[in-house]
């Protein structure tokens, strides 16, 4: 099959899974009673979410920054920065294309590795890329580990939610066959990873793959090599601190969310990154759709008014990604 049309076609698949949860997200609101709702918002209180987010992009690029300095040290904030807007954007087309995308903005910066051969750079996508793949790891890991302590912490509240609308569907869905296809898939890995380190190089092919494969577990090492460890963690932590404080401030915006405190606000921010890890779109339906599921099955809250706060958290964060992505493009166009 041919490349472009591959391509074409894995968008289609996911702008419709994106628009079939739109659909299931909206269709019973009200939209007399979704637009009333939205007036008695407070949206002074979207702009500090808004404002709260902008600083996460930020903190977000100095702590990936870490990663790199140990293979280039001349790679910037400002650039980190622009790779994750861009990053960012670039979601919104396809997702976790933005992964990639930013990968591609740190090497064009980067050192060459000599003055004599300026194309190969020290930062090279393979490399830039590991560090990549460790920071969304360490990200996810982050993300389940709060939400494990956060249910288990209040699983009164929030248990029968997991139990009733996650895990026992999922558990009706997954039977026998699936295994299967788990063991066939473990065992397909196993035999590729043997066969890409037996002829790695003998085979262009493998050859080439290993090359690639090396450059990742080089980006992957950068954190052994960071200066000052302690920070990376620091900044995860007032990552999530921001992420926190964008949930709280569309909860205070929202007045018929009112009884809702700081602990539900930090589960709505998890549940929502349950909603981006769904691949669509800039997490667009996906996260309207958990969001509000979630609000209506632990909190009781209707429909048109758990749309109306997935709507604002997710468009105002939407608005903000656009903005800076494109300063950042033209930051980034300009600058030679």
């Amino acid at each position: 099959m041919n490349k472009k049309v591959s391509q074409i076609l894995k968008y289609a698949v996911s702008a419709s899974l994106a628009f079939v949860l739109l659909y299931f997200s909206f269709r019973d609101v009200e939209w007399a009673d979704f637009m009333e709702g939205l007036k008695s918002c407070r949206w002074e209180f979207i702009l500090l979410s808004m404002a709260a987010g902008s600083f996460a992009f930020w903190l977000r690029a100095v702590r990936w920054r870490k990663l790199l300095l140990p293979i280039d040290g001349s790679i910037t904030r400002m650039t980190a920065f622009n790779g994750i807007n861009i990053g960012n954007i670039s979601n919104f087309v396809f997702p976790r294309i933005g992964e990639f995308i930013r990968c591609g903005v740190i090497t064009r910066r980067s050192e060459p590795v000599s003055p004599d051969d300026p194309e190969h750079k020290k930062a090279s996508y393979d490399k830039v890329l590991g560090t990549v793949v460790l920071e969304r790891s360490w990200e996810l890991l982050v993300m389940l580990l709060l939400l494990l302590v956060v249910v288990v912490g209040g699983f009164n509240r929030f248990g029968g939610f997991f139990v009733e609308q996650i895990w026992t569907p999922m558990a009706q869905r997954l039977d026998f066959s699936i295994w299967w296809i788990v063991a066939v898939l473990a065992v397909a890995g196993v035999a590729g990873c043997y066969a890409l380190w037996r002829y790695r190089d003998t085979n262009p092919v493998f050859s080439k793959v290993w090359g690639i494969f090396r450059g990742i577990l080089q980006g992957f090492a950068s954190c052994l090599k960071m200066d000052r460890k302690w920070m990376f963690f620091a900044y995860t932590a007032f990552i999530w601190m921001t992420y926190w404080l964008m949930a709280a401030s569309t909860v205070w915006a929202a007045p018929f969310l009112s009884e809702l405190d700081l602990i539900d606000a930090l589960f709505l921010s998890l549940v929502g990154g349950l909603g981006f890890a769904v691949p669509v779109p800039g997490g667009i339906g996906a996260f309207h759709f958990i969001i509000s599921l979630a609000l209506s099955g632990i909190y009781g809250v209707p429909m048109e008014m758990g749309i109306i706060y997935a709507t604002l958290s997710h468009t105002s964060q939407a608005i903000t990604q656009i903005l800076f992505g494109f300063g950042s493009y033209a930051y980034e166009a300009l600058k030679k």
